[in-house]
């Protein structure tokens, strides 16, 4: 297939052997699992900002949220989803944020997306 996926998408075999949630993904790297179902995996944050800090990834390898396209509206509706119901079962459904950051300047640091699921205390706005 050359150096696309069939459905033309950039093959990113190389980066997902390397990407730090893609080897959690593939359980090459511990981590404290929260939910997992086919598609979507959320464990605890190891550096936590909040009481409840769990990331919620696609299992798929997305680099950030400027790759998004069309047909991962689904996908990215189910990490939402997943966040709220993690929310409530985690103590933190009176009150939590959702947060993505896409690129460098915005604070990502690992190039695979994700959300923080951030809850159980008070936040302040604007937030950083």
């Amino acid at each position: 297939m050359g150096s696309t996926e069939a459905q033309g998408r950039p093959r990113t075999d190389g980066v997902e052997r390397e990407c730090l949630f893609c080897r959690i993904a593939r359980r090459e790297v511990p981590a404290d699992i929260v939910y997992e179902d086919d598609e979507a995996l959320a464990f605890r944050d190891i550096n936590p900002q909040a009481p409840v800090h769990v990331l919620i990834i696609p299992k798929r390898h997305m680099g950030s949220m400027a790759e998004i396209a069309e047909e991962d509206e689904v996908l990215m509706g189910r990490l939402l989803v997943t966040a709220a119901r993690l929310a409530s079962r985690l103590g933190a459904g009176d009150g939590f944020r959702v947060v993505g950051n896409c690129g460098e300047k915005a604070g990502q640091s690992v190039f695979h997306i994700h959300l923080h699921l951030l809850g159980g205390r008070r936040f302040g706005w604007p937030p950083g």
